[in-house]
């Protein structure tokens, strides 16, 4: 069975249906897709990206959406626009933080966000983002166990049992897993760390190339064969 998955989105909309493409030419368009959230901030098209993906698994398409850890920041500003994320090395606001909230928010049509007050800001996000944009973003799961490997945003944190992973460690762990060369059991696929180039670590594979900053989109195949790389040419094999 082929199981595919799409690296870090960050807004990049049409980055996402050429990903999308790329799959349906390689496995047909009821190919299961695996989103590895950081969904939305960054490019400018935050919200395209949330209703195309809302929409095609209302319409039944095999999509899993994982969350990210710029997935939970919009609907707990929605809540509290001075809510900080306990994991966030610069301890700020959402929009303060400056990691592409203000394009996310643009995407809803409410500008300037970071050279407005706070509090105005709020009233017109909560007025402009669809409450069910936000149910969806923050009840996106955290990881996703297929046949062929765990997919997770950030990583596992080492040496712990999946259902007591912490969802801070699965939005957010970095050199704890990254050193960490044991065998977690499963191939874990994930994202959140931005790479040049999809890279296999042998126990690992992280898939986010950067799309929010300039990079591509990188989506991939896993099958009984191994691991594949999706450009407009085909198919080439990822490699330890």
């Amino acid at each position: 069975m082929r199981i595919y998955a799409i690296g870090d989105i960050h807004g990049q909309l049409e980055r996402l249906r050429e990903a999308h493409d790329r799959i349906e030419r390689d496995g047909g368009a009821d190919a299961p897709v695996i989103h590895l959230g950081d969904l939305i901030d960054k490019g400018p098209e935050s919200r395209g990206v949330v209703e195309l993906l809302m929409d095609g698994q209302v319409q039944g398409r095999k999509w899993i959406v994982l969350k990210g850890n710029h997935d939970r920041a919009l609907p707990n500003f929605l809540r509290d626009p001075r809510w900080i994320d306990p994991r966030a090395a610069d301890q700020k606001d959402w929009i303060s933080r400056d990691v592409g909230a203000e394009a996310a928010l643009a995407s809803y049509g409410v500008a300037d966000a970071g050279h407005r007050p706070l509090d105005e800001v709020h009233a017109e996000a909560v007025a402009a983002v669809p409450p069910d944009h936000a149910r969806w973003l923050l009840g996106l799961p955290a990881w996703y166990l297929g046949s062929h490997a765990l997919f997770v945003h950030a990583g596992i944190r080492p040496g712990i049992d999946l259902r007591a992973q912490a969802e801070d460690d699965l939005l957010w762990i970095r050199k704890p897993f990254h050193d960490d060369r044991r065998d977690h059991g499963a191939l874990v696929v994930h994202g959140h760390t931005p790479v040049r180039r999809p890279t296999h670590y042998g126990n690992r594979v992280n898939i986010d190339t950067g799309a929010g900053d300039g990079g591509p989109l990188t989506a991939i195949r896993l099958d009984e064969g191994g691991l594949w790389v999706l450009d407009d040419t085909g198919a080439s094999p990822l490699t330890p």
